[in-house]
């Protein structure tokens, strides 16, 4: 497993971007190569179009490739989007009576029961997070892990994420369009979270906000577990529409002026300031007053920020966030950002920027120490925790003869999903009589999709489970 090398896909809205890296000498993720190209096909977080996203896919691919001098087919992958929920479980297990004490196998078969909680049709879990283990209706301490404790029965209250399953499918046409496999499916703010927050952050208490183009995403973390997540459908490219409408220019200028002389706070920028914006072909240039681009700004962000205020209050952690709210992403780019936040939450904030956890000898260091990237630079280190902690269960499995579940192992979210649709039909076989095992398993996932399509998706996700 030394020197593993994992690949990191940001799908947005705007950008989508590939990170290849893997663990350096000092512990941190050591950027290989990197590949940026603008975003085609995808809206608010969600692949719309399969063949102009996988095109995407394969330009920034190609490109980190390239640079990496490696050969990429399998990704992980980050999802977002409106059709992002969470909810809350509680379950509970009788330990079998051959158990003295709580085992690791029974704090997972718990964890995996999860999964086959009754969910609206047509959405499947992809995280289930432990909260609080409670044995024999006594609640255990944080520091106080259940395996190894004596109890008959234990229980547990769970954060559990979900996505829409025909969303999470195109995911799956894009990228396999595009030539690859993908290892894991990472909500985007658990993945940013690992590129901008520490230890200390978490346990202390923080609301990471990772403002998008077209999502903003959140996530709350309190005594190193993470207790809230949102995405909300308000971000970048809102923002940009709104200056776009309001001064009546093209969405590129609109872009322009946002991120060179855009406010988030009008009291902060001249009364006589003027911008001169060119015109199309004869037309005449027209002028701009700065306080004028930054009330437009303004109007938009307070809104997103009224939102992120909303969750944060809903998550019931609002008065226990000591390391407050740390923003990131490219919206947190913009002026003032963090002094509206503040404003709007009374609470501190940062700009989170992903170069705490950056090896300084990545390719474009200086580059990369930027928030627009911390969800790639996430996902890498995403995969290098998942891949290392799978490597040691395995090394554990192998110096004892009892076979136990993996602990933490990443859900195989499309084991067992229909195959990506062909542009062109493939060769009958030679001999109809004589079927292959792929030919047979084919047949089977096709006749249990269309027998039980109702609670086909949910099924799929019952394989493994998340910390």
């Amino acid at each position: 497993m030394d020197n593993e090398i994992i690949v990191g896909l940001d799908i947005g809205t705007t950008k989508i971007a590939c990170f290849v890296g893997m663990r350096g000498e000092n512990g941190k993720v050591k950027i290989l190569g990197t590949g940026k190209t603008a975003s085609v096909g995808v809206e608010n977080g969600v692949v719309k179009s399969i063949t102009g996203t996988a095109e995407s896919i394969t330009k920034a691919v190609n490109e980190a490739a390239d640079q990496a001098g490696v050969d990429i087919e399998e990704v992980w992958v980050g999802i977002a989007g409106q059709h992002i929920k969470s909810t809350a479980s509680h379950g509970s297990i009788m330990i079998p009576a051959d158990h003295t004490l709580i085992q690791e196998e029974d704090v997972e078969r718990l964890k995996a029961e999860q999964y086959n909680i009754q969910l609206p049709p047509g959405e499947v879990i992809i995280h289930v997070f432990p909260q609080q283990y409670i044995v024999d209706r006594e609640p255990l301490n944080r520091e106080i892990p259940p395996v190894g404790v004596a109890g008959k029965n234990l229980e547990a209250d769970f954060h559990m994420v979900t996505a829409n399953v025909q969303n999470l499918q195109y995911i799956k046409y894009a990228v396999e369009h595009a030539g690859l496999k993908i290892k894991g499916v990472v909500l985007e703010p658990i993945a940013s979270s690992k590129a901008v927050l520490d230890e200390s952050d978490r346990i202390a208490g923080v609301a990471m906000v990772d403002i998008g183009g077209g999502t903003t995403d959140i996530a709350i973390f309190h005594d190193d577990i993470i207790r809230h997540t949102s995405v909300l459908p308000l971000a970048g490219n809102a923002i940009t529409n709104d200056i776009r409408e309001g001064c009546n220019i093209l969405k590129k200028q609109a872009e322009s002026l946002k991120v060179k002389f855009g406010s988030c706070l009008v009291q902060a920028v001249s009364e006589n300031d003027v911008i001169s914006i060119p015109g199309i072909r004869s037309q005449a240039s027209r002028e701009i007053y700065v306080k004028t681009l930054a009330g437009i700004i303004n109007a938009r962000t307070k809104m997103i920020m009224e939102q992120v205020d909303y969750e944060i209050k809903l998550s019931g952690f609002s008065n226990k966030l000591i390391a407050g709210v740390v923003l990131t992403g490219g919206g947190a780019q913009l002026k003032n950002i963090k002094d509206l936040c503040e404003l709007i939450t009374t609470t501190d904030s940062r700009i989170g920027i992903p170069n705490e956890h950056l090896d300084p000898e990545s390719v474009s260091y200086a580059e990369l120490a930027h928030p627009m990237y911390a969800t790639g630079i996430g996902l890498v280190l995403y995969g290098l925790e998942q891949s290392e902690r799978k490597h040691k269960n395995e090394e554990e499995k192998t110096q004892t003869t009892k076979s136990k579940p993996t602990s933490g192992g990443h859900i195989d979210l499309f084991g067992d999903m229909p195959e990506t649709p062909k542009q062109e039909p493939e060769a009958e076989p030679v001999n109809d009589n004589v079927k292959t095992k792929k030919d047979k398993d084919k047949e089977k996932g096709k006749a249990k999709f269309e027998d039980v399509i109702g609670r086909f998706f949910t099924s799929v996700f019952n394989e493994g489970i998340d910390d």
